[in-house]
Parts: C-alpha cells; sequence; structure tokens
C-alpha cells in the first residue's frame, strides 16, 4: 500500500518538469533585479528525502537571458544527499537546506558573514554569499489522493517525526543568489519568491493532473466499468482541487491592489488611515487590561491581521464585521467604557472599513497624475470589482490593462504573468472537467461509439 501512495508523486513528464521549474527561475530572475542566480533542488520521497540539485540557471548582465546548468561546485549535485546527511546534527555545521525541509520555512542569508547555517561552506572554502531559499509547498491531500495513512515520515536527529503534524510536504527547494547586501529577512523580494514558489507548485499540481487524467481514460477504454470508477477517484478528484487556483488568482489581485494603493497614498494623508486606526483599537485593549488572553487577546491578533491582507471592499468590510467588530460587542458586553471612549473605537472600527476603499476614492485616484485617466478607470474598476468564480473575460481584460507600461506599478509584469499563467491552469481544469462529463456521459451507455480514443488522441 505505501509503495502505491509514494508513486502517486509528481509523476510528471521529466521535459515538462524541468520547462515549469526554468520557467519560475526565470521569472523570479527577471522581475528582481539584484537577483542574478537561481538554483532547484528536488526533495525525493519520505523518509529517505533524497535532496539533489535538478539544474541552476544565471542571468547574464544586460538582464536578457538566462542560461542554464551553469557550473556550480555543491555537495548536492546528482546523485544528491540523503536526509540523515544533511539534517541538523551534533558535531557538523547547520545546512540552510536542513531548515527549508524540516521547518518548512524560507532561510535568508541577509549576513553571510555570521550567517549561522553558512559554515559547511566557508570550511569548504568558499564564501559565503548572500540568498534567499524557499520550499516549494504541495498539500499532503493533493499529492496523495486524501490518503495519509500509510506515509513513512523522515526523523530528526533526535528521533522525532518531521511533517506529521503539517499539511504539506516538501518537493523542491529554490535558491536564488543576490547581489552583496541587497536582500533581507521578510524583505518583497521574499515575498514574491513565496508567491512564485506556490505558483510552481500548482503548476507541477496541474501536470499531475493532466498525466493522471489521460491514463486513467486509457485504462477506461480496456475496462468501461472498472475505468469509470478511476475516473471518479482521479479525475473529479483533481477537478474539486481545482478551487485552490482561484485562491491564488484572489491573492494576485489583492497583490496589485498594494501595489496600487502604494503609488496612490504615496503623498497622501490616507496612507497610514489602516495602521493608525489598529493601533488605536490595539492600545484601547491593553488599556482595559484583557490583552494577555481569552476575547482581547484574539482580536489583537484579528486586527494585526487584517493589516497584512488586501481584499476587496465587500469581501472586506463582511470580514472587519466579523472577526472585529462582532469581538468589541462582545468585549463591549463585559467591560462597559464611557459613550466618549466606546464612540472612538466605533469610529476606529469605521477607519478599517473605509481603507478597504481608498483605492477607488474619486478624488484620491484624481489626484494621482502619474498614470492616465482613463487607464486609471479601467485598473480601479478591475481590482475592486468582486469575482466569486474564475471569470476568464474578465481575466483577459485585466491582463491587457496590465500590458500597459504607462500603469507603472512596481511589479505589474510579474503579476501580469502570474495571471496568465494562473488563467492557464484553470482552462486546464476547465477542459479536463468538460473531457470528464463528455467521457463518463458516453461510456455509461453501451454505445458510446469510441469517443474515448477521441479525447485520449486530443490529449495525447
Amino acid at each position: 500500500m505505501r509503495q502505491r501512495l509514494l508513486a502517486v508523486k509528481l509523476s510528471i513528464d521529466k521535459v515538462r518538469l524541468l520547462q515549469a521549474c526554468k520557467d519560475i527561475i526565470e521569472t523570479i530572475l527577471f522581475c528582481l533585479p539584484n537577483a542574478y542566480k537561481g538554483t532547484l533542488y528536488r526533495i525525493g520521497t519520505p523518509p529517505e528525502l533524497m535532496a539533489k540539485q535538478i539544474t541552476c540557471g544565471a542571468i547574464d548582465n544586460e538582464r536578457k537571458k538566462v542560461s542554464w546548468d551553469t557550473p556550480m561546485r555543491s555537495r548536492y549535485a546528482p546523485p544528491g544527499l540523503a536526509w540523515t546527511d544533511y539534517r541538523d546534527q551534533p558535531g557538523r555545521p547547520l545546512e540552510a537546506m536542513a531548515w527549508c525541509v524540516e521547518r518548512q520555512h524560507s532561510w535568508t542569508a541577509q549576513d553571510p558573514e555570521n550567517d549561522q547555517r553558512g559554515a559547511r561552506v566557508k570550511m569548504e572554502g568558499s564564501r559565503g554569499d548572500f540568498h534567499h531559499m524557499e520550499p516549494v509547498l504541495i498539500h499532503k491531500d493533493d499529492l496523495y489522493l486524501g490518503d495519509r495513512s500509510d506515509i513513512e515520515y523522515p526523523r530528526n536527529f533526535q528521533g522525532e517525526k518531521i511533517w506529521q503534524n503539517s499539511d504539506y510536504v516538501v518537493i523542491d527547494v529554490i535558491k536564488i543568489h543576490f547581489r552583496p547586501n541587497t536582500i533581507k529577512i521578510n524583505s518583497l523580494e521574499t515575498r514574491i519568491i513565496k508567491r512564485l514558489s506556490n505558483v510552481l507548485g500548482t503548476q507541477l499540481l496541474s501536470h499531475q493532473f493532466r498525466q493522471q487524467s489521460i491514463e486513467a481514460m486509457r485504462q477506461l477504454a480496456e475496462d468501461k466499468q472498472n475505468s469509470c470508477n478511476i475516473l471518479a477517484d482521479s479525475i473529479r478528484n483533481a477537478i474539486t482541487k481545482s478551487g485552490f487556483i482561484f485562491s491564488l488568482i484572489k491573492l494576485e489581485m489583492g497583490f496589485l491592489r498594494e501595489q496600487w494603493e502604494g503609488i496612490l497614498f504615496e503623498n497622501s494623508d490616507t496612507k497610514n488611515m489602516r495602521h493608525e486606526a489598529v493601533l488605536y483599537l490595539n492600545k484601547a485593549i491593553e488599556a482595559m487590561g484583557c490583552d494577555k488572553d481569552g476575547l482581547g487577546k484574539d482580536l489583537i491578533e484579528a486586527q494585526n491581521r487584517f493589516l497584512g491582507l488586501n481584499p476587496p471592499p465587500g469581501l472586506g468590510k463582511n470580514w472587519v464585521q466579523m472577526q472585529i467588530e462582532e469581538r468589541w460587542n462582545e468585549l463591549f458586553a463585559t467591560h462597559p467604557l464611557d459613550g466618549g471612549k466606546k464612540k472612538d473605537i466605533c469610529c476606529s472600527i469605521d477607519n478599517l472599513k473605509k481603507s478597504l476603499c481608498l483605492g477607488q476614492d474619486p478624488d484620491i485616484v484624481s489626484a494621482c497624475d502619474r498614470v492616465p485617466e482613463p487607464l486609471k478607470k479601467e485598473l480601479v474598476h478591475f481590482l475592486y470589482s468582486e469575482i466569486d468564480h474564475v471569470d476568464f473575460q474578465f481575466l483577459d481584460k485585466l491582463i491587457q490593462v496590465l500590458e500597459n507600461p504607462m500603469l507603472r506599478l512596481p511589479h505589474q509584469f510579474k503579476s501580469m504573468k502570474s495571471l496568465v499563467r494562473l488563467k492557464a491552469l484553470a482552462e486546464i481544469m476547465r477542459q479536463l472537467e468538460q473531457d470528464t462529463n463528455v467521457v463518463l456521459g458516453q461510456i455509461l451507455r453501451p454505445h458510446y461509439n469510441g469517443i474515448i480514443t477521441n479525447v485520449l488522441h486530443r490529449e495525447g
């Protein structure tokens, strides 16, 4: 049973797999002006977790072309290293790879001279460099089709199982090298790399689902009833997982709103409205003496979390009402305040809601002269629209707006490429659903007239 589960893992054509990885690294190198080299490491199946360098690319000085398979000395060159050879262990240097794999978190070397996980590089006679390493995560349910019972987890040096309490596994690690003193922990560059690593995981799953679907259809041609069950278990499972593509599209829309509001509020008094409101609300809870635990602590966490969100106005107002306003009403019931203090708190909550709409405020938008007026109107319309599904016509028009260099958003072309890729993934899943419905509709009839063969020829 265990062998069957692990065999599911990333059974993707090697050429497509390598190209998907190269595309993501190229996107990172073209988007981040201080990044000059990218390396991808494949993490094998548990419990061995063999870490192996797959490819390495460097961008030229003119930043127009990426050269691949750049020569590079690495402990992880093929055949790679097993988990027991690079995990944290007394008596040997700590490695960033072990951190990324075990903790499922990124590692940023912003000070190579004092990098506690760069000692091995120095011992081998090389100088440490400025870099960021990001693990590529995939949900266990997606990778093992919802059955986690027989996964054999690797163990750390203390004998404790890793990943057992996590919903994810690490399939790759991306390493991006930067020019000296140009990368910081939790910087915009690290957030961009994290977003693109999520896109890579999505692409790999999409290729995985497509290949599984085709194989299921071939089995369906051999045994009608048995293959119909396989389609129900594999193809429909893939389709139900496609909802995360829409989640990634919404994340990218939020990133675009963040960029737009960044240039819009550059010289505006309203740019700190959200931060000032959260600061006031947090201090009010502290003054009430209920910030250490219970409802007050939960409320502070929700208010701080809101600072990192960029939802559309309607969804954002609902979030504020459910997560913040309703909790404040509960707090008022147990900690009565005088009328003036309560009014100030309610005013700050209203400011949180108002902050969601500032990016489409006509007066603020008209005051921004960096972008042509018609282009501003189009952008605001798309960024603050409420969408509840993957709308391909909407995405096409938004992508056209982002193609205009007059927009001057900091990362508009990176966002445009991400939306193009996500739209393509959504179209693949839609086509899979249509093909599945056609095949199932035909195969459940005695006279299905070779429909499966036609689908297989088109997919191949």
